[in-house]
């Protein structure tokens, strides 16, 4: 298992200096050797050009700009360094609403607190073997909310992409 991670570029977006030292702790034990830290999102933000991450570990809460502004800057600003940077959201806030919002601010998976290796195991490795495109819409840039395509769901088709299954 070390073996298929020894190249991943992590970012760990986390304020609080103990749960960073269990995320980087996590991911040495998966193999990762590339793991930089930052404490808020602004600095993450810069050092996303240096870094080049694979992907990003990001708290909910972080300093003046929380992690969804920074995914929201990630994928929308002019000067980000990658828009499609995978981003799996780390937090303790677990009510619906809030997973709704990282949605829609654009992350691609959602981590409850306390992190189990075994479940950032599995979020990293649906970032890799099944990544989700990206849409873009007036109003939203990030990976397809939609996990899955349900057989069952017969309409209304609204993307152009589903104008031939309406059809078919």
């Amino acid at each position: 298992m070390s073996g298929s991670f020894d190249r991943i570029r992590v970012l760990i977006v986390e304020d609080n200096a103990h749960m960073s030292t269990i995320l980087r702790t996590i991911l040495q034990g998966f193999g990762v050797r590339t793991i930089v830290e930052v404490r808020d999102a602004a600095d993450a933000f810069e050092t996303m050009r240096d870094v080049n991450p694979d992907f990003a570990l990001v708290d909910y809460m972080l300093g003046d700009l929380n992690g969804l502004e920074f995914t929201r800057l990630v994928r929308t600003a002019s000067d980000s360094a990658n828009k499609y940077l995978p981003i799996i959201m780390v937090t303790g806030h677990t009510d619906r609403s809030k997973v709704i919002e990282a949605i829609n601010a654009g992350v691609n998976e959602y981590l409850a607190k306390p992190v189990r290796p075994v479940d950032l195991f599995h979020r990293i490795t649906a970032l890799i073997e099944r990544p989700r495109r990206f849409i873009k819409a007036s109003t939203y840039f990030g990976p397809d909310r939609r996990r899955r395509q349900d057989p069952r769901y017969t309409g209304p088709w609204r993307r152009s992409t589903d104008e031939e299954k309406a059809t078919g």
